[in-house]
């Protein structure tokens, strides 16, 4: 069965008539549904971490628009909760996290063989899908790729440029590439345990990986992503793995042979045609509609959907947005563009 599932045969190489699609982000706010379960959830990290919860809203916009994979609703941020960093969610602006900015500090982490239990409520939530899901959905589960992981845990937040992660990567690197070392190490048992659990593909997102440039993003981008994708093909090399380097640009050139990655994941800051001819050529690629256009909709939505389909026709592609979908999205614009990438572009 797995054989036959399309997201599995695009990320294997195959050139398909019709690119399976998933979205980012694709169970969350915009959906009724899903506005109706976290409420009865109680708030975010408490719908994290109720299995039965959970998987409910990753089943949402499977029985909704029958997407070709669900993707784990989970967040980045609960591995650093399971190191020991405090998190919490202040409504309206985000996540907020205890900083790890000194030796101290980092010294007072956990260590990666003590974060299991923690994390224990997602992988039977990924136990959970492997039962409900459709038999043709893939399930993907996913982690955020060390350099962004680590910003939060510098800064305690999100932030516009990432400054203090640069600032303590400029005053202490010794902190710096520790924090970085043990966000790796534990990602690597993250992802394999969700593997282990069902995940049939997991993917990195390293949202931030666009503010690393030069020697910096083959430091703290580019080498972590190797070192995670080549220990989780050792324990699991029928798995997938697709990387997400956001807003890397000319970097997105050869860093799937450069990580070992089955496929890399575009933002809708380059365009489909550069890509096809730059970043397709190594492999399967996935991408990259603008998110704004789940808001606007429309005959934009319509022409800039065939145009990434036919652009990336020529190869592997797994149709998505360039980032998430926003909380302001229309449903009905997510059917539009599913109507039309399977209308055949």
């Amino acid at each position: 069965m797995t054989k036959q599932k399309t997201i599995l045969r695009a990320l294997a190489g195959e050139t398909l008539p019709t690119p399976p699609i998933w979205m980012m982000r694709q169970a969350g706010r915009y959906l009724p549904e899903y506005r109706a379960t976290r409420a009865q959830a109680g708030d975010f990290l408490k719908l994290c971490y109720n299995p039965d919860l959970a998987a409910e809203v990753t089943l949402q916009p499977i029985r909704r628009y029958g997407f070709d994979a669900a993707i784990l609703f989970a967040d980045i941020l609960l591995l650093p909760q399971a190191l020991g960093a405090d998190l919490w969610f202040v409504t309206g602006e985000g996540p907020r996290l205890s900083t790890i900015t000194t030796p101290n500090e980092l010294a007072a982490l956990k260590g990666v063989d003590d974060i299991q239990e923690h994390l224990a409520p997602i992988y039977e939530t990924v136990r959970i899908l492997r039962q409900e899901l459709p038999d043709e959905t893939t399930l993907i589960g996913f982690a955020g790729a060390p350099w962004t992981v680590a910003t939060y845990m510098i800064a305690g937040r999100g932030t516009p440029d990432q400054g203090p992660a640069h600032a303590l990567m400029r005053a202490d690197v010794a902190t710096f590439e520790g924090l970085l070392n043990l966000i790796t190490k534990a990602t690597i048992e993250y992802l394999s345990a969700q593997i282990d659990a069902g995940a049939e593909v997991v993917k990195l997102f390293d949202s931030w990986a666009g503010s690393l440039k030069g020697d910096a993003f083959d430091k703290y981008a580019l080498a972590p992503a190797r070192e995670i994708i080549t220990a989780l093909k050792a324990r699991h090399p029928d798995t997938p793995i697709i990387a997400f380097p956001r807003e890397a640009g000319d970097r997105y050139v050869g860093f799937a042979k450069a990580t070992g990655a089955d496929c890399v994941a575009l933002d809708n800051s380059v365009s489909a045609t550069w890509a096809a001819k730059n970043v397709q050529v190594d492999g399967c690629v996935q991408g990259n509609l603008a998110s704004r256009h789940m808001v606007t909709g429309g005959q934009e939505l319509v022409d800039e959907t065939r145009a990434i389909v036919d652009a990336f026709a020529g190869g592997p592609h797994i149709f998505n947005l360039g980032h998430g979908i926003t909380p302001d999205a229309d449903p009905e614009n997510v059917a539009l563009m599913i109507e039309t990438v399977r209308a055949g572009g």
